[in-house]
């Protein structure tokens, strides 16, 4: 039974996935060459033209009134970066050695989380730290907090199990992945596999096969399925905002399909395409989204934000109080 989806093979493997997926370009500094380029690649590889309702002809009319002979190598990187922000992906970046181009989805909606707030009124100083996760009891012992503010790609056993194990006898737990920008998959499926007691799908998975808008490969099942050791078998919620992006958008997708867990925040920022890329004739190496993450309905909707099932929304009139995590505590008691 496959837990992994097999477009996660697409991070590891790395150049061979380039040369599965992109031509190989041609030595060229040519700017109009150069915009080409990169114009028609994402035209042929991008996922998400037809959902985000994007008209990339009008895009190339649009750059090629802004390209010319002579420019400098800083002017052409601001037109080709703008040209893949109008993708609104924050998986779409161009590289050189002087820039980095990007799209701010966390900036698409309010700031919904100060660590200040939770470590002065709920947590104090004190707090443990066990590999990447930041925790401790609230409310008299009764409910566990655990921070996560990215996946490092080493969760380790030992530090989850210890963490599970400290908040066994609580009543809930909350999990906290506002400002959580991502990183490694894997590390999500770790996470997820302690949260559930039986096998479950949660998602999809298929990838850019054509230059057609809908050409797609067949939809991929993508299952979590029980931890063998230590578990949290008590109800859960997990935090998010728009902040939450790629790797924990994608685990608060698959929370839809856990009956124990519930989001409570903001909508998520999206990223649940995989990205990859190649290289500009002029060297400049690009990347984007060139998978779909379907919903239990297959649908890609929530490739624009996860939505949460409780909405609440961080105050900052009173920053004695975190009104996303309260709304969790209340749930859970």
């Amino acid at each position: 039974m496959r837990v992994y989806p097999i477009l996660v093979l697409l991070i590891v493997s790395g150049v061979a996935c380039e040369k599965a997926f992109f031509k190989p370009s041609l030595d060229s500094n040519d700017p109009l060459v150069n915009a080409d380029y990169l114009w028609q690649v994402c035209r042929e590889k991008y996922a998400y033209f037809d959902l985000k309702k994007i008209d990339w002809d009008s895009v190339k009319l649009d750059y090629q009134t802004r390209i010319y002979d002579g420019m400098s190598n800083d002017s052409l990187f601001n037109v080709l970066g703008n040209m893949l922000a109008s993708l609104r992906d924050g998986h779409a970046n161009l590289f050189s050695d002087f820039n980095t181009s990007f799209f701010g989805t966390e900036f698409l909606g309010p700031d919904n989380f100060d660590w200040r707030v939770i470590t002065d009124h709920y947590l104090g100083q004190q707090y443990m730290i066990s590999g990447p996760f930041q925790h401790d009891f609230l409310s008299n012992r009764s409910l566990g907090y655990v921070r996560l503010s990215s996946f490092p790609g080493d969760i380790s056993t030992k530090s989850l199990d210890f963490v599970l194990t400290r908040y066994q006898d609580t009543k809930g737990l909350i999990l906290d992945l506002r400002e959580n920008g991502g990183g490694a998959i894997k590390d999500v499926y770790t996470v997820l596999n302690r949260l559930t007691e039986t096998e479950r799908l949660v998602y999809f998975s298929r990838i850019k096969t054509g230059s057609k808008l809908n050409d797609f490969s067949e939809p991929e099942p993508v299952f979590v399925r029980p931890f063998d050791g230590v578990r949290y078998p008590h109800p859960v919620i997990v935090l998010v905002d728009r902040g939450t992006y790629s790797s924990g958008s994608l685990l608060a997708l698959a929370t839809k399909a856990l009956p124990n867990v519930t989001l409570v925040g903001d909508q998520t920022g999206g990223g649940l395409g995989m990205p990859n890329g190649g290289q500009l004739p002029n060297g400049w190496r690009y990347r984007f989204s060139i998978t779909q993450t379907l919903n239990l309905d297959f649908s890609p909707a929530w490739e624009n934000g996860v939505p949460p099932d409780f909405t609440a929304s961080f105050d900052w009139a009173n920053l004695a109080k975190d009104e996303v995590l309260e709304r969790a505590m209340e749930l859970l008691q």
